[in-house]
């Protein structure tokens, strides 16, 4: 069943390298009315190859948003904002930043490369009901206003 605006699913890229966190995104999007398809990296390289369409990901979709975790394994969330940031063709993608760091910096580099939404973690379902809620009314009112 697709309840999305236009019939069209929403593509979100979750960069996260916890199993548990992948587990409780998946429940907060299939309890959420809006239909969206998941794909999940779970560190920095490989987002960063799925977002370029490089290698295996060569047709991957775009993604219309992407939930990124700071603290991956290698190339690590920071980096990984910094590139989508710095790339004319992804840094018009909002990013919703998950993360267990409490440091200030990071809060303050996130939004100075224009975060939409930081959430600290641990991620509690709530608060990723919260983030869906926002996807969903994002892209219902983007929608509507490119069919206006």
């Amino acid at each position: 069943m697709d309840d999305s605006p236009a019939g069209v699913p929403i593509e979100i890229l979750l960069v996260e390298d916890d199993p548990g966190d992948v587990l409780i995104t998946r429940e907060a999007l299939a309890d959420h009315k809006v239909s969206n398809r998941l794909t999940i990296c779970a560190d920095g390289a490989d987002a960063l190859r799925f977002l370029r369409r490089e290698g295996a990901y060569a047709t991957a979709p775009r993604p219309d948003i992407v939930l990124l975790d700071l603290n991956l394994p290698g190339v690590d969330g920071r980096a990984v904002l910094a590139a989508i940031h710095a790339d004319p063709a992804l840094n018009d993608i909002p990013v919703v930043v998950l993360t267990s760091s409490r440091a200030e910096e990071d809060f303050l580099r996130s939004h100075e490369l224009r975060v939409d939404t930081y959430i600290a973690k641990p991620v509690d379902f709530a608060s990723l009901m919260h983030v869906v809620r926002r996807i969903e009314t994002f892209y219902i009112s983007v929608r509507r206003n490119a069919t206006a």
